[in-house]
Formats: structure tokens, C-alpha cells, sequence
């Protein structure tokens, strides 16, 4: 699986690189905010969201801590979807945030 590091992340959106951001986390934890930009698809609704991504695109997942995103990452993965995992998640972003 491939993985990167919030940091990374953040330097990507500050090079205003087109970057796709799914954020798997409950919408109790999202009200906290997110990162700008990123679609909020919550874990357990994965399955009902796939014909609103895209194949031909790579979508970096994040959740709270790493840990949902990689389970979301490898189910992404295995329906054919190019992913990256963000590590760390939330409890590592010091970015902007977007309520």
C-alpha cells in the first residue's frame, strides 16, 4: 500500500497540485473539520460511493489516525482504484482546515 506523510500532503496542496482527498471518517469527527477540498465519504458507506469515483484518478484516503483510511485503501485497492494512505491522519495534520 502506498503511504504518505501529512506533511507531504500539505505540500502538495501548497503547491496547488490537483489532488483528490477522501476522508473516511464519521461525520461526528468531521464536524471538527477536514482538510479543504477533501469529499467525505464515511468508511461503512465506501461501497455505496463507488460510481462517484473515478478510476482513472488517484485519491489520497485519511481518516483520524491512519488506521480506517488503510482499510479503506485496501478496499479501494482491490475494486481497482490507484490510493495513497495518509499516515498519521488527522492526529498528524497541522494544514488548514475547512467546517
Amino acid at each position: 500500500m502506498k503511504s504518505i506523510t501529512t506533511g507531504e500532503l500539505a505540500d502538495k496542496l501548497r503547491k496547488n497540485e490537483n489532488i483528490r482527498i477522501i476522508d473516511v471518517r464519521e461525520d461526528y469527527e468531521v464536524a471538527n473539520g477536514k482538510i479543504p477540498g477533501a469529499i467525505h465519504i464515511p468508511l461503512m458507506g465506501l461501497p455505496e460511493h463507488l460510481d462517484q469515483l473515478n478510476k482513472n484518478e488517484h485519491y489520497y484516503l485519511v481518516c483520524h489516525s491512519g488506521a480506517r483510511s488503510a482499510t479503506a485503501c485496501t478496499y479501494l485497492e482491490q475494486a481497482g482504484f490507484d490510493v495513497t494512505n495518509v499516515e498519521g491522519g488527522m492526529m498528524s495534520w497541522f494544514g488548514e482546515l475547512e467546517y
